[in-house]
C-alpha cells in the first residue's frame, strides 16, 4: 500500500493557520498490495518527528474514515505537532505513513506586539524597520506579521516567504488575519534587521466600479509584528513592534489594485533590511488602532507565483507599438530583466485582446492596469509589490534598443491550490473550451472567487462562485479556499438579517451603500447553502457542512421571512433579483437581464436551497430540523406548481431556462417531467439548437438534457461553433472563457467596454457537464467524497474518444470511452483503493459485454440488464468494457437529420440536391420554419408532398447514410 496526500483541515502541513476544529485526512493506495479495502486505521499525533511524546492516540479503528478524522485533542498555541497514520489493508497487510505536521498560531495569547503606523503624509508608501540582537543560543523562530493594506516583509536583506497580497482580501471590518512564518534560517546570531514595506491593496486604495471608493476599511497604513525566538534553553525572546521602531518613505510611489504601481529605484534606500544599514534619518512611528472586530490566524491560503510563462511573439503593431503576446490570458504580472541608464521611465501596460492589431484596453473600462518603473542604471530584475493584471499583450514603452524575449517572464499567480483534473477528446476545440475553463479558474481563484481579474472590478461575485463551484471542485482542490470565503460569507450575512451580498466581501463605500453594497439576490445569495453541500458532496468532510450549517439555514430563513412579510405565499416574489443574467432572450437586448421571470427564479431557489437545507440537518444528525426544511421545501414546490405549471405539466413561463431549473431543481411532480423535457427539446429546435441561457440557466443545461435522455442535444450544444456557443469563443482565439456569449464579434472586433471580460469562469460551467456525462465520474449524495460512485460516460459519434482523470478525496479516478471503426465501444476505468464505483453501461446487451478480455457474466461482479443499459458494480482496480452498443453510436446522415445539417455537409447536399431539387431549389425552405426541420417532417406540409414520397425518401435515406457525421 502507499499512503499520500496527508492533509490537515485540507491544507498539506500548515502552519499558522487557525483551527477551529482538526480535521485530517489522507490518500491510500493499493500499490502491490492485494488489499482492496481500509479494514481499520490508527492516528497518532506526537510533539516530535520521531514519535517519543505521544499527545493522542485512536488506536486500532474500524470507524476512522480517511476523508476526515477529527481527533479529540487540546491545542497549545504556537505548537508544531506530528502527526501520521497506521492503515490496515483487508488482505491483512499494515503501512504507517510518513509524518505530517501542522503548527498552531498565537491562539489566544496575548500580542505583545503594538499596530504602528509611519509618521508621513497618509498617501506615501512607506519602510518600518528596526534593529535587534540575538544571541548564540537561539533554536528556532517564527515571525506572526500583518499590514494594511498589503504587506511585504524583509530580514536581513531577504524576502520572508513566497506568497503575494498578504494578508489577504476579506471584511477588514469584521475580521483581519495574521500569517505566520518560520525565519528560523533567516537570522543569525548577533545584529539582525526586519523591514515592512506596504501598499494600499484593498484596504485603502481605490476599489469599486464607476470610479471606485478610496479608503473603505482605513485611511493610514500600519503594521503588526511579532518574531518569536525560541532558545535552546526552552526559554523565548520576543522582537514586536511599538515606538522604537522607524519610517521612511518607500521607493514605490504609488500602487492600486485596478492601476498598477509606480516604482522609483532612484528613492531606494539601499541595504534598508540589513542590520549595518544607517537609519538615523530615518522618521518615528506611532502606535494605532485598527477596526477590525477579531484578529485571528490565517484562513486563506497563501497567493503565490504558481506558473512562469515565457511570451510566444514580440508584436510590432500598426500603430507602432511594441506588444508582448504570451498566447494566454492569465492573471499576475511581467518580471523583466534591466538596465536602462539612470532616469529611464520603463512603463507596462496590461491587456486582454488586441484591436486591429493594435494594443486595446478600453475593455478594462478605468483601470489602468499599468506597471512603471524609473531606473537607478543597475542592473536587475524587476516586478510589482502591490498589483496584479488580467492580460494576455502588454505594451511596452520606454525599452530602448533591441528587445530580447528571454529577458521577460509571465508570473502566473493563485492562490496554493492544487490542479486535481483533467480532460482529452478527439476535438481540439473541446480540449481547448477545457482549458479555458482551468484558466478562467486559475485567473479568479486569488484569495477570493472573482468574476474578473483586469477591470475596475474583480469583486467576490456569489453568483458566479455558486453556479461554478461544481466545476471548481473536479479542476482544482478547493475545500481550503472555499472555507475562508464561505467564512467571510457568513461574517457579512450575520450583519444582514440572514441576508447574503451580492459580493464577498462586501465593498461598503462611507457615503451611502448603493447597488455596490446590495444584498438579497436569488441564485447570488444561494451561494450560502449550494457551495457548503457540494463541498460536502465532493469531499465528504462533514466539518465542511457543519461550519456552515447556520449561514445555510439563516438564508433560507431570511427567503422565508420576507415571504411571510409579504403574504406567505410560498413564494418569492419581492425585491430585486439577477434572475438569468446576461441571457440573450431579454426583451431588451441592451439589457443584462433575461427573458425568465425572475421571481421564478427566485422561487425556484427558495425552493432548492431549503431542500439542501434538509439535505444538511440530517446529514448533521438533527432530523426535526431536515423534516422542517424538507416540509417548506414541499410547500414552495406546490405553490410554484400552481403559479408556474399547468395541470398537464406545461410550464407557464415558455424559456429555456425555465424549464431547465424546474428540472434540474425536482420543481414538479414526476408525471410532468417528460412532458417538460419534450417541451424543451421543442423549445431548443424552435432556437436552432443553440443556448440563449445565461447565468442560471447555462450551468444546468447540458446536465440537464443528459439526464433526460436527450444526450445528443447536450452535445449539440457542446460542439456549436457559430454564436451563441461555447466552441464560438474557442474558434475566435479565446483563450479563457468570456464574460459574455459575444464578447468578440466574428470579425474580431470586441461587442462592448461597459461589461466585458474576457476572463470570466461563470459560462466554463460547462466543465462540469464533461466530467459528469461526457466522461462519467459523479459523486453520490449519499456516499460523498468519492467512496462510492458512479461512472456513466456517455459517449457520441462526433467525438471518437474523451477520457477523465480526477485526483479525488478517496484516489486516482479515470474515466474514458472510444467509439472504435467496427462500431464497438471501449472503455476504460480505474477505481481507487477503498471505494466502489456503479458503472452504466450504455445500450448495451449484457451477454455480450467483455471486461478485461473476459465475458462479464462469467467474471462474479455484481451486473445486471436495465432495460437498454447495464450496470455494475467495481471495486478497486483497472477494468477495461468491450462490447458492440445494441444502437449504432456511428453517426451518419439520414432523411431524419434537418435540412439545414444536409445543406452543410457537400457530399450529402449534393445528394439532396440530384434527389429532392424541388424541396432544395424552393426558396420557401430557407425559412426558419423549415430549415430545421428533417425531410421526414417536411413531406408533410402541404408544399412538399407531391414532391417526395416515402419510396422516394427511403431511396434517398439508403445513400445518405454511407455518409458519416
Amino acid at each position: 500500500m502507499i499512503i499520500r496526500n496527508l492533509k490537515t483541515n485540507h491544507v498539506v502541513n500548515p502552519l499558522g493557520f487557525e483551527f477551529d476544529r482538526l480535521s485530517l485526512s489522507w490518500v491510500t493506495e493499493s500499490g502491490e498490495s492485494l488489499s482492496i479495502y481500509q479494514s481499520a486505521a490508527r492516528v497518532e499525533i506526537a510533539a516530535e518527528s520521531g514519535f517519543e511524546t505521544i499527545l493522542f492516540d485512536s488506536g486500532k479503528s474500524q470507524e476512522i474514515d480517511s476523508l476526515a478524522y477529527h481527533p479529540d485533542i487540546r491545542l497549545k498555541p504556537r505548537t508544531r505537532y506530528y502527526w501520521r497514520v497506521t492503515v490496515w489493508g483487508d488482505a491483512g497487510d499494515k503501512l504507517t505513513s510518513e509524518s505530517a505536521w501542522f503548527e498552531t498560531a498565537k491562539m489566544d495569547e496575548a500580542w505583545e506586539g503594538k499596530w504602528i503606523s509611519p509618521e508621513l503624509d497618509k498617501e506615501i508608501h512607506p519602510l518600518i524597520c528596526k534593529k535587534f540582537t540575538l544571541p548564540e543560543n537561539y533554536l528556532s523562530a517564527r515571525a506572526y506579521l500583518c499590514g494594511v493594506g498589503l504587506y511585504d516583509v524583509e530580514i536581513n536583506g531577504k524576502r520572508v516567504g513566497n506568497e503575494y497580497f498578504a494578508p489577504g482580501y476579506n471584511a477588514y471590518d469584521f475580521w483581519l488575519q495574521y500569517q505566520t512564518y518560520d525565519v528560523t534560517d533567516l537570522l543569525v546570531s548577533g545584529e539582525n534587521a526586519i523591514g515592512f514595506m506596504l501598499g494600499n491593496g484593498w484596504y485603502k486604495g481605490r476599489f469599486g466600479f464607476e470610479g471606485g471608493y478610496h479608503e473603505l476599511y482605513g485611511s493610514e497604513f500600519a503594521c503588526i509584528g511579532e518574531i518569536v525566538v525560541t532558545l535552546k534553553d526552552g526559554s523565548t525572546t520576543v522582537i514586536a513592534t511599538d515606538e522604537d521602531w522607524k519610517c521612511k518613505p518607500a521607493p514605490i510611489t504609488f500602487s492600486g489594485i485596478y492601476d498598477g504601481e509606480i516604482y522609483d529605484a532612484n528613492l531606494e534606500s539601499k541595504n534598508w533590511s540589513l542590520p549595518e544599514f544607517d537609519d538615523s534619518t530615518w522618521t518615528s512611528v506611532r502606535k494605532t488602532e485598527i477596526n477590525a472586530e477579531t484578529f485571528t490566524a490565517r484562513r486563506n491560503l497563501p497567493v503565490k507565483i504558481m506558473e512562469e510563462r515565457k511570451p510566444m511573439e514580440l508584436l510590432q503593431t500598426p500603430a507602432g507599438e511594441v506588444v508582448l503576446d504570451f498566447g494566454q490570458v492569465m492573471t499576475g504580472w511581467v518580471r523583466f530583466k534591466t538596465k536602462a541608464p539612470k532616469g529611464t521611465r520603463l512603463q507596462l501596460q496590461y491587456g486582454e485582446i488586441l484591436q486591429n492589431g493594435n494594443f486595446y484596453r478600453e475593455n478594462l473600462r478605468e483601470a489602468k492596469a499599468e506597471y512603471v518603473y524609473i531606473s537607478d542604471g543597475s542592473e536587475r530584475e524587476v516586478q510589482p509589490h502591490f498589483t496584479y493584471y488580467g492580460f494576455r499583450f502588454v505594451k511596452l514603452t520606454g525599452f530602448e534598443g533591441e528587445i530580447d524575449l528571454d529577458d521577460f517572464c509571465g508570473c502566473v499567480i493563485y492562490s496554493e491550490i492544487e490542479l486535481t483534473g483533467e480532460i482529452e477528446t478527439s476535438n481540439s476545440l473541446v480540449n481547448r473550451l477545457f482549458l479555458n475553463t482551468v484558466w478562467g479558474q486559475k485567473g479568479n481563484f486569488l484569495d477570493v472567487p472573482t468574476d474578473c481579474p483586469q477591470r475596475d472590478e474583480r469583486m467576490g461575485w456569489t453568483g458566479d462562485a455558486q453556479v461554478f463551484a461544481p466545476t471548481a471542485c473536479f479542476n482544482m482542490y478547493t475545500p481550503a479556499f472555499y472555507q475562508k470565503y464561505m467564512f467571510d460569507l457568513h461574517e457579512e450575512q450575520k450583519r444582514l438579517g440572514g441576508s447574503v451580498p451580492f459580493t464577498v466581501p462586501v465593498v461598503k463605500p462611507k457615503d451611502g451603500n448603493g447597488f455596490i453594497s446590495g444584498s438579497g439576490s436569488a441564485a447570488w445569495g444561494d451561494a450560502a447553502a449550494v457551495i457548503p453541500w457540494t463541498l460536502y458532496t465532493y469531499y465528504g468532510d462533514k466539518e465542511l457542512l457543519r461550519q456552515q450549517f447556520d449561514s445555510m439555514k439563516d438564508w433560507v430563513d431570511y427567503i422565508k421571512k420576507v415571504d411571510d412579510e409579504s403574504g406567505a405565499k410560498r413564494l418569492w416574489q419581492v425585491g430585486f433579483h439577477f434572475g438569468d443574467w446576461l441571457a440573450l432572450d431579454g426583451k431588451d437586448p441592451q439589457s443584462p437581464l433575461g427573458g425568465t421571470d425572475s421571481y421564478y427564479i427566485a422561487s425556484a431557489y427558495y425552493c432548492y436551497s431549503a431542500q439542501l437545507v434538509a439535505k444538511a440537518a440530517k446529514v448533521l444528525g438533527n432530523n426535526d430540523m431536515a423534516e422542517q426544511y424538507g416540509e417548506l421545501a414541499n410547500e414552495i414546490k406546490e405553490a410554484m406548481r400552481k403559479e408556474y405549471f399547468t395541470p398537464n405539466g406545461r410550464s407557464a413561463i415558455y424559456t429555456q431556462t425555465a424549464m431547465i431549473v424546474a428540472l434540474y431543481m425536482d420543481l414538479v411532480p414526476e408525471s410532468f417531467r417528460p412532458r417538460l423535457v419534450a417541451d424543451l427539446k421543442a423549445k431548443l429546435r424552435e432556437d436552432k439548437m443553440h443556448l440563449n441561457t445565461g447565468f442560471v440557466g447555462t450551468p444546468y443545461f447540458c446536465n440537464v438534457l443528459s439526464e433526460n435522455r436527450a444526450n445528443d442535444y447536450a452535445y449539440t450544444l457542446l460542439l456549436n461553433d457559430d454564436f451563441p456557443s461555447w466552441l464560438y469563443a474557442v474558434k475566435l482565439g479565446a483563450t479563457t472563457i468570456w464574460e459574455r456569449w459575444n464578447s468578440v464579434l466574428p470579425d474580431g472586433s470586441i461587442s462592448g467596454t461597459g461589461m466585458n471580460s474576457l476572463n470570466h469562469y461563470a459560462y466554463g460551467s460547462i466543465a462540469e457537464w464533461m466530467y459528469r456525462h461526457m466522461c462519467g465520474i459523479n459523486p453520490l449524495d449519499e456516499a460523498p467524497g468519492f467512496r462510492r460512485f458512479k461512472l456513466c460516460p456517455k459517449p457520441y459519434g462526433k467525438l471518437t474518444y474523451a477520457k477523465a482523470k480526477f485526483s479525488s478525496p478517496s484516489g486516482n479516478i479515470e474515466s474514458g470511452w472510444e467509439l472504435n471503426e467496427d462500431g464497438s465501444l471501449t472503455f476504460t476505468f480505474i477505481v481507487p483503493f477503498n471505494t466502489t464505483a456503479e458503472v452504466v453501461l450504455p445500450d448495451a446487451d449484457l451477454e455480450n459485454i467483455k471486461v478485461n478480455d473476459v465475458l462479464l457474466v462469467t467474471k462474479g461482479l455484481k451486473a445486471k440488464q436495465e432495460n437498454q443499459d447495464v450496470t455494475c458494480e467495481i471495486t478497486a482496480g483497472t477494468y477495461l468494457f468491450q462490447y458492440l452498443p445494441t444502437k449504432s453510436y456511428i453517426l451518419t446522415y439520414s432523411t431524419n437529420s434537418s435540412l439545414k445539417e444536409l445543406l452543410n455537409n457537400e457530399e450529402t447536399k449534393e445528394i439532396v440536391t440530384n434527389n429532392l431539387p424541388g424541396i432544395v431549389n424552393n426558396p420557401i425552405v430557407k425559412n426558419d420554419q423549415f430549415i430545421e426541420r428533417s425531410l421526414e417532417e417536411l413531406i408533410n406540409f402541404p408544399m412538399f408532398t407531391s414532391i417526395a414520397s416515402s419510396e422516394k425518401l427511403e431511396e434517398l435515406n439508403q445513400k445518405l447514410v454511407l455518409v458519416r457525421q
